[in-house]
Formats: structure tokens, sequence, C-alpha cells
């Protein structure tokens, strides 16, 4: 019953959805097709080999970690971070302090396409992950990038989606809508994170992109 309940949530944003396409046509932006490498797509997996993967642990070891279940935490006006609870409500409340943080920031354009690509990134972690969740939003020059931390290693996975499944399909619409996303492994876990290309100059004050 719970599993169903949460994949209601984003069959619930047809209408979303179409609004946000008409945006994207109107704009003149490519569709899945014209992707090229790095964008619209997962970015390549880190090297596999002994000494890399235990150089990468220890490096994000060494650094400060925001414990996934602290309380809203911001790093600087350009950062915004909350814990998430396992409950299907956090959907809704992830959409919700997405779009008043993109109000504060002045990046109201972006709130219908952010909305939807949240629900998805939580949606699939309460699905397919045990232990805390933290949503973290960042602008950065003219990039918006949107965080879920879990404590599941694992990244998403690829999978065909009949024609008439109610949902399933997170990675298609992160191919489509969003400029680059992909999966990064930390010492607690592993960050599924999106970006956006913001349609007005970066606002004033926000630091560039790295």
């Amino acid at each position: 019953m719970a599993s169903r309940a949460i994949s209601l949530t984003t069959t619930s944003l047809g209408g979303r959805l179409a609004r946000i396409w008409c945006r994207h046509e109107e704009s003149g932006q490519k569709g899945a097709a014209d992707h090229t490498q790095g964008k619209g797509r997962p970015l390549k997996d880190a090297p596999t080999t002994w000494i890399h993967r235990h150089l990468a642990l220890w490096s994000r070891a060494l650094a400060p970690l925001q414990p996934l279940d602290a309380p809203r935490a911001r790093a600087t006006a350009w950062d915004a971070s909350w814990p998430l609870q396992r409950e299907l409500t956090s959907v809704r409340l992830a959409r919700r302090m997405v779009t008043a943080q993109l109000g504060e920031w002045n990046l109201e354009d972006l709130a219908d396409t952010a909305e939807l690509l949240v629900s998805e990134v939580v949606t699939n972690a309460l699905r397919h992950t045990r232990g805390p969740l933290r949503l973290n939003l960042q602008v950065r020059g003219s990039h918006l990038r949107c965080e879920v931390e879990d404590t599941d290693p694992a990244g998403p996975v690829r999978r065909v989606v009949d024609t008439d499944a109610e949902g399933g399909r997170g990675t298609e619409l992160l191919d489509l809508l969003s400029e680059a996303w992909g999966s990064t492994r930390t010492a607690t876990g592993k960050t599924t994170w999106f970006e956006l290309l913001t349609q007005t100059p970066p606002p004033k004050g926000s630091p560039t992109a790295d």
C-alpha cells in the first residue's frame, strides 16, 4: 500500500509536466535526442580500482559532513539544507520548501521544473533506501543544484518501463528536463543530484559555479 501511495505522487503532476514541456519548446531547448556527453545523463562512474576508491573515500571522510538528520542549515545566503523524514508527506514537503526557497532567490521561473524533479528524486530515495535523508539546494552562477543525500551507496538504476506504467520514469524526466544529473558516493552513502540552468542572469551576489 505504501509503495503505491508513493508512486501516485509522480503521476499527479502530469499537468505540471505539460506546462514545463511547453516552456522548454518555447525557449528553444532541445529534447533528449540532442544530449551530449555530461548533459542530461549520469556522469561516468568513478574509477573502480582499490586505490582510487579509498582515496575518494578518505577525501570525503576528512571533509566536514552535515549530519543527514541535523536541523535546517544555511552555509551561505545561496545554500539551503533540510532533513527529510521517511514519510510519504516528505515528497510534498520537499516541493514546498524548494518552491519557497526559489521565491526568496527570485528564481520562480524554475519552480515547476524543480518541483517535479525533486519529487522524483525524493520518491526514489524513499522507495529504495533506508535511513535518514537530506535535501540540499544551491545557487552557483547560472546553475541551480539540488541534491538528495542518503545512506545507501548504490546509485540509480535505469529500468525499462511499459508505456502504460504509472511510474518508474524518474531517470527519463531527469534526462529530459535537467541540464545535468548524476549520483556521487560520499562517506555516508551517496548524493543524487541534478542541475537546472537559470533563465535569468545569475542572482546578484551569488557565488560563481565550481
